[in-house]
């Protein structure tokens, strides 16, 4: 009928997308589905400051308005590079030092090396973890065998 096939191609797409993820960490953060998963597993190791940190960033960048920006730093700042702050995400000092130079005068670039350094500690630590968490195994097992049952 139109409705089985309407479910199988529903499944077989969000197989397809739910695959793609591997292919690259760039796929993974640029797909909404995959981010907030991805999210769900940062949760779960208590390491979601650091994708909090990469998309408050982004959403900065975005940001035309000085005094916007100069309240969104603030607001950054405060939630994840201060040392008081309890989502504090891990920078090099060097860069910590810099971003503390330039808080007097923030633009929306300000945080571009932390970003980049979180960034790569995703990448290199955090993506692999999650390609074989429980999560997402069971994800892509659920929707093999949902695409199974339609056969």
């Amino acid at each position: 009928t139109n409705i089985k096939c309407i479910l199988y191609i529903n499944i077989y797409m969000w197989k397809c997308e739910a695959s793609s993820w591997a292919l690259s960490f760039n796929t993974l953060l640029d797909n909404p589905t995959g981010r907030d998963i991805f999210m769900e597993f940062l949760r779960s190791e208590h390491s979601d400051e650091n994708m909090l940190f990469w998309q408050a960033c982004k959403e900065l960048k975005a940001e035309q308005r000085k005094a916007a920006i100069a309240e969104k730093t603030k607001q950054i700042y405060l939630d994840y590079i201060s040392i008081l702050s309890p989502k504090e995400v891990s920078i090099d000092a060097t860069v910590r030092d810099t971003i503390n130079s330039n808080m007097a005068m923030p633009t929306a670039d300000i945080f571009d090396e932390a970003q980049a350094q979180i960034y790569a500690l995703m990448h290199r630590d955090s993506y692999p973890r999650f390609l074989n968490s429980a999560i997402y195994q069971s994800l892509l097992q659920s929707l093999n065998a949902g695409n199974a049952s339609q056969s």
